[in-house]
């Protein structure tokens, strides 16, 4: 029997995973973003604007990646069965209700653009889920990581371009706690699966920085924040930045360096017969 081992995919590079990286960071701060002003009462437009752009930043990638650009309308044929045709069509409204609520700052049309964004977070992670020659992907733990990398990078986000009060700490915390525990899970899982060598070394070696720069760094910050509000600006940034580029990481390594395929087994070759098999070789209908 003849083993071919795993090998790294090559058709989604930095640009696919530049749509997973804006696509999540956008959503994730468009939904912080509301849930910021429900509780406080008070609207922060900017967030809501730089979300539409990374939305649409990470939508443009993936549309210069494709060969012949204009086949993009061929992502829209079947949203009874692909993840990505439900992606592509949930991004016009969420763009538009972005834009509503970043220009007015209407109250239902920031609700509604968070309603959309959580339905886009939720739909780019079923696509990675959905990609069954990929251990990595097809994971059912990459569903959680998705959805808690990319409320941590939305928080993550939000603290840098926003003052942050106190829920916004608080629940950047608890984004971050969220995204290490989906991780160390997800990372369990694929190794107790069987996944391929290469794609746990790929993840091993970003383990320790999303550990200690991605997750112990930015909490310490934010409880420091928490305890000095006088510093609570720049320690906010600090974190968000942390938090933010730890999330960019895993998403990145994700996509492209843990991305090998399953590899297989051929149980016979396939070989030509020579000369004299084939003389040899029973004649008859």
């Amino acid at each position: 029997m003849e083993h071919i081992a795993p090998w790294l995919q090559t058709s989604w590079d930095r640009r696919a995973a530049g749509n997973f990286i804006g696509g999540g960071t956008g959503s994730g701060l468009a939904m912080i973003a509301a849930a910021s002003a429900l509780w406080s009462g008070n609207l922060q437009r900017p967030p809501l604007a730089v979300a539409a752009l990374a939305i649409a930043a990470g939508l443009a990638l993936v549309w210069l990646e494709i060969g012949r650009p204009w086949r993009f309308l061929h992502v829209f044929f079947h949203p009874q069965t692909s993840w990505m045709t439900r992606e592509a069509l949930l991004a016009p409204p969420l763009l538009l209700a972005l834009a509503a609520a970043a220009w007015t700052g209407d109250g239902v049309a920031t609700a509604f653009a968070a309603l959309l964004a959580l339905a886009f977070l939720y739909s780019q992670a079923r696509i990675l889920r959905a990609a069954q020659g990929i251990p990595a992907w097809r994971e059912p733990a990459i569903v959680p990581l998705m959805l808690a990398t990319g409320f941590a990078d939305g928080a993550g986000a939000f603290l840098a371009l926003a003052a942050a009060d106190t829920f916004v700490l608080v629940v950047a915390i608890a984004a971050i706690i969220a995204r290490w525990f989906a991780w160390t899970t997800y990372r369990r899982r694929l190794g107790r699966n069987g996944a391929p060598i290469g794609a746990l070394a790929a993840l091993t070696a970003i383990d320790a920085p999303v550990l200690l720069l991605g997750t112990v760094a930015p909490l310490v910050l934010l409880v420091a924040a928490l305890v000095l509000p006088r510093l609570a600006v720049p320690l906010a940034l600090a974190a968000g930045l942390l938090a933010l580029g730890s999330g960019w990481l895993v998403k990145g390594v994700i996509v492209t360096r843990a991305a090998f395929n399953q590899g297989f087994a051929l149980p016979h070759l396939p070989r030509r017969r020579t000369a004299g098999e084939e003389s040899s070789a029973p004649k008859g209908g």
